[in-house]
């Protein structure tokens, strides 16, 4: 089993389904208390606190650790992907800035709240934003059709991680960019910890080290790779309890190789 690998990935990706539609149908989308979950503020993490007042109410589930769309210069015209889209946040801040000749896809596996993202879509008129169910490790996405991949603190739930940046590779064309706000370890994770399904839900003990993902990203074909922590010393309040397992947030950002290749 190689570093980082879990037991059984079926049931642990069948776990976190479940913690999501969970959340998807508390009608105030108040997440609940542990880890990545708890209500937080968005301006802490890094959103702009005037385009989150442009938001549909409800996109907003205060499930991130960072703005993925603070990372990267998203240009009129192009497509974007968002892996484990939630309820869209970071979609429509994104359809807001690729405009009306660009496209946003959101893709999330949990049935539940992406019925909640599809609603909001149709009901603020986003017609360049789609939702898609599927898991990041397969994705729904055709080679070499988007310009960037987002993602906020979702990949760390993914069993198969390294499966997860593969198809980021894949869907990415030619110099497109990955901007990823997750969560990093800065200690070595023990296995019982890894095992633990609630610490694994909660967006804690699925934190890839640094040096391992800077490899992994490195070995996909992904150049230009930066791993900044943004919250070494001052974790932001959604992560404090990961704190004590040398968890924090970072921003992630790499870019495709130019060459057709891969």
């Amino acid at each position: 089993m190689r570093p980082g690998a879990v037991k059984n990935p079926d049931r642990l990706r069948a776990q976190v389904r479940a913690r999501y539609a969970e959340i998807a149908s508390r009608a105030s989308f108040s997440p609940p208390a542990n880890g990545c979950c708890e209500p937080s503020a968005a301006i802490q993490i890094g959103y702009d606190p005037h385009e989150l007042a442009t938001l549909p109410a409800g996109a907003n589930l205060s499930l991130g650790c960072g703005s993925p769309t603070s990372l990267v210069s998203l240009r009129p015209g192009e497509v974007v992907v968002d892996l484990g889209s939630g309820a869209g946040i970071d979609c429509f801040l994104a359809a807001k800035r690729v405009g009306p000749r660009g496209r946003v896809i959101g893709v999330d596996m949990t049935p539940e709240i992406l019925a909640k993202a599809r609603a909001l879509a149709r009901s603020s008129r986003y017609r360049n934003v789609e939702f898609r169910l599927g898991e990041i490790e397969h994705l729904p996405v055709a080679d070499r059709s988007a310009d960037v991949v987002l993602s906020n603190c979702v990949i760390n739930l993914a069993p198969d991680q390294d499966a997860v940046y593969r198809e980021a590779y894949r869907v990415l064309r030619p110099g497109g960019r990955l901007a990823v706000s997750d969560v990093v370890a800065t200690r070595k994770i023990a296995a019982k910890e890894r095992d633990d399904p609630a610490l694994w839900t909660s967006c804690s003990s699925g934190a890839m080290e640094i040096p391992r993902l800077t490899t992994l990203l490195r070995r996909v074909g992904f150049t230009e790779i930066d791993i900044d922590v943004t919250s070494r010393t001052q974790p932001v309040d959604s992560l404090r309890e990961q704190a004590s397992l040398g968890v924090v947030a970072a921003a992630i950002r790499a870019t495709k190789r130019r060459t057709r290749t891969g």
